[in-house]
């Protein structure tokens, strides 16, 4: 695989009966749901799961997701998703970026970026960064370059 950054955790799937759409292939849906799964394995990896954010009464929202549909996954599919945290301010702000590939073939599926925000969960109002979440998250950050936009770039 040639990942963006270097070593992204891995989350794998299989392309079930079920996430098959009309067209043949994984549901766009699918997707948004198998990133959101990569990521929640991610953080609890990292030491930080739905439990922790609900003691705390704090929690990452997307508050901007962006996906790049590249090739078609089909039923049957082991794909690859790596995800790596790009950027946590310590204050109220998080990126996640992701990059999906077929096990089979090591094809490019997808790319996607999340931009996240801290919110106290019981508000649902933006709130600092409770002290562990920057032990936790800052340290994970693998920096990716960035244009002079501020958008990502991607070696293609």
């Amino acid at each position: 695989m040639q990942w963006d950054l270097p070593r992204p955790f891995i989350w794998k799937v299989t392309v079930a009966p079920g996430h098959v759409d009309g067209l043949h292939h994984a549901n766009n849906a699918e997707y948004v749901r198998w990133c959101e799964r990569a990521g929640w394995a991610h953080s609890a990896a990292l030491g930080l799961d739905v439990t922790n954010y609900q003691g705390l009464d704090r929690g990452m929202a997307i508050r901007h997701g962006e996906y790049d549909y590249i090739l078609a996954a089909r039923e049957g599919d082991e794909l690859l998703f790596g995800t790596w945290l790009t950027k946590v301010d310590g204050r109220l702000n998080m990126t996640r970026r992701f990059q999906v590939f077929r096990a089979s073939d090591e094809a490019l599926i997808l790319r996607a970026q999340w931009q996240m925000v801290c919110i106290e969960l019981s508000s649902g109002k933006p709130k600092r960064m409770p002290q562990i979440f920057k032990e936790i998250y800052c340290p994970a950050v693998i920096a990716p370059e960035a244009d002079s936009d501020g958008r990502i770039s991607h070696p293609d």
